[in-house]
């Protein structure tokens, strides 16, 4: 056994899910080593709790939705639901050994099979202690554009980090985005505005996702105008998306464009009346994550970005918009990335990268890497 598959388990089960005797937790498990699935069982046991596990493939999954009737996927989501109610806590770990396994499965059947699995996905958010990761696969390491042993190395160092020392800075951007209104966003090709008055931000510093490093809320629904470019490539239902482009009206996406593959963009947003609409906004702080790599857990993490994500809201910070469809897309700001700012009421809170008041110097990356 790995010693490091005992440490990532601990933090997940201690720290993350903070696993009681008694309570019955799923490990939902993609394409991942048998020995980090036992690692985890352990781990639960030790804590007394009992473990609960899904074993899932990629291909599999395919061959199930790309032929799949709405009855089947209805069946399945009754199951699925059955399950999820009777577990307290749900560890997700999703490897890949092709990120775009999934990439010919006709739009329309995807979404119909997301829409039947939308309200297990709501409960489980809302009604479990959940904690979700990805795993490092060569795959992934080719998308980080790194050897397999160094983004190994890189992704156990990111998800054990230290994340108790998020959380003074965490709570000091929540305490400035529960009493802002209005936000203005700034870089190339990006001039944004909204408010987010009254709709509650939530910290996110291991409990959720690993790795994690972000605050999020949601702008008020019919709030944003202007313009966005997202400057991170971003592979959503299997399809790789480059320099997505969107223009706001009273809210709503009134036009979209992307460096390839703009009609499978457009009907991702013509998936139901919310997709066209934000679900979420997100400033973005950890500080191992430098660089995007395809990869939506990670790369809406990156240090110095930020996400404005089309579809549905979360409960914790709900701005009312429901939708299937849920895409953190990400642009970062860093001058590296061709730098931006963040307004809260006309005062620069994020420059380049950089958080500006004292009150936020403890989320840069001098003080969060100690």
């Amino acid at each position: 056994m790995d010693p490091r598959y005992i440490d990532l388990a601990k933090v997940l089960t201690s720290f993350s899910t903070k696993l009681k005797a008694g309570e019955k937790v799923l490990i939902d498990a993609y394409d991942i080593p048998e020995n980090f699935v036992l690692a985890l069982c352990r781990m639960a046991r030790a804590r007394k709790a009992q473990p609960f596990v899904a074993l899932r493939d990629a291909r599999v999954m395919r061959e199930l939705i790309t032929d799949g009737t709405n009855a089947e996927f209805e069946a399945v989501a009754d199951f699925e639901m059955h399950r999820m109610k009777q577990m307290d806590a749900y560890i997700a770990i999703r490897g890949s050994n092709n990120i775009f396994e999934s990439s010919d499965v006709p739009p329309e059947q995807m979404q119909a099979y997301m829409k039947a699995m939308r309200p297990v996905l709501n409960y489980r958010v809302n009604e479990t202690k959940w904690v979700v990761l990805r795993w490092p696969t060569p795959s992934m390491a080719q998308q980080a554009l790194m050897p397999t042993e160094a983004f190994e190395d890189f992704f156990f160092r990111v998800c054990t980090l230290d994340y108790k020392r998020m959380i003074p800075g965490m709570n000091a951007l929540k305490r400035l985005m529960d009493r802002t209104d209005k936000v203005h966003l700034k870089g190339p090709s990006t001039d944004l505005r909204f408010s987010i008055k009254d709709i509650p931000a939530v910290t996110c510093g291991g409990q959720y996702n690993i790795p994690d490093g972000e605050v999020f809320t949601a702008p008020v629904k019919d709030s944003v105008e202007g313009e966005i470019t997202y400057n991170a490539p971003t592979v959503y239902q299997g399809v790789s998306f480059d320099n997505v482009y969107f223009k706001f009206e009273k809210g709503r996406i009134v036009e979209a464009k992307a460096s390839g593959n703009e009609d499978k963009l457009n009907a991702i947003l013509d998936s139901d009346a919310g997709a066209r609409y934000i679900g979420e906004f997100a400033i973005g702080f950890n500080p191992h994550v430098l660089n995007p790599m395809r990869d939506i857990l990670f790369d809406e993490k990156i240090a110095g970005s930020f996400h404005f994500t089309p579809g549905q809201a979360y409960e914790d910070a709900d701005n009312g918009n429901r939708s299937q469809v849920h895409w953190d897309l990400v642009n970062i700001q860093r001058p590296d990335w061709g730098g931006g700012e963040i307004y809260f009421d006309n005062k620069v809170i994020r420059e380049d990268g950089i958080f500006i008041p004292k009150s936020l110097h403890k989320l840069n990356p001098d003080y969060l890497l100690g």
